[in-house]
């Protein structure tokens, strides 16, 4: 596919889902203690001013009970400017998510199509740069999804490629984040993959791995608080961050990305 610069980052539009009280039943891989809801929602909250902030306009759905994970809305869905793509979620919990997110989508979007087969793709193992979309195989997403997947982002005029993901990593995008500008953030295993090619790699510091979730939004590098080396390096490396709050997603395995659908509209 052409070079299309800023598709990976900038963005006229969000879609985020307001946590349940149900969240401090959501999956994660290891229990480090349940979330609190009333908790969750304010950092939630920040987030979404954050998302504003940087340009922005938001939609927040409502809460949905019947869905522990559900604020995560990256994962049953990915949007580009021709459209959205529904996704079909990894775990069996997860799987009418994709549902209960399309009519946000149709009110944005005039094109929404569903994933074709049965196979499975998370959205949290999708890394879209300005050239290529990097798809990560995991326990959430595998190779028939994947390539399904590949062949509908063919089909719109975009370059899929897909990678397995290092075990040992829940989602590919768990451990990396693209900056924009051909610029990627990585832990050091995957900065040692070869996936990237020739980009510049800022390298997460040892210890700070969930720091390697972050988002660029226009101008801006949403990061995680808390882990200063890597902010540190992520604003070396000439980026201006936002700080944010994420105790209670990073309980349930959640980050920055999970919890919003960005994408740019034509027209703003």
């Amino acid at each position: 596919m052409a070079h299309r610069p800023g598709l990976s980052h900038r963005f006229t539009h969000a879609i985020a889902r307001t946590p349940s009280n149900s969240v401090s039943k959501g999956i994660r891989a290891v229990d480090s203690g349940d979330p609190d809801a009333e908790t969750f929602r304010r950092e939630h909250g920040l987030y979404v001013k954050a998302l504003q902030g940087a340009g922005l306009t938001v939609d927040v759905l409502p809460p949905l009970e019947a869905f522990p994970d559900s604020c995560f809305v990256e994962d049953p869905a990915f949007c580009l400017p021709e459209g959205a793509i529904r996704l079909r979620p990894g775990t069996q919990s997860r799987e009418a998510e994709g549902a209960a997110i399309r009519s946000a989508l149709e009110n944005r979007f005039d094109t929404v199509v569903d994933l074709p087969g049965q196979g499975c793709v998370d959205g949290g193992d999708i890394l879209m740069l300005d050239d290529v979309i990097l798809i990560g195989l995991s326990a959430r997403t595998n190779r028939a999804g994947a390539e399904a997947f590949a062949g509908v982002l063919a089909n719109w005029g975009y370059m899929a490629e897909v990678c397995e993901t290092p075990d040992g990593v829940l989602h590919f995008k768990t451990a990396c984040s693209t900056l924009g500008d051909d610029v990627i953030l990585a832990t050091r295993v995957m900065a040692e993959s070869g996936f990237f090619g020739d980009r510049k790699t800022v390298v997460v510091a040892d210890g700070e791995d969930y720091a390697a979730n972050v988002i660029r939004v226009n101008d801006a590098v949403l990061v995680p608080e808390g882990y200063p080396q890597t902010h540190a390096a992520i604003q070396a490396a000439g980026f201006k961050t936002v700080l944010l709050p994420t105790h209670e997603a990073r309980k349930i395995d959640g980050g920055l990305s999970c919890l919003s659908l960005r994408f740019a509209l034509p027209g703003g």
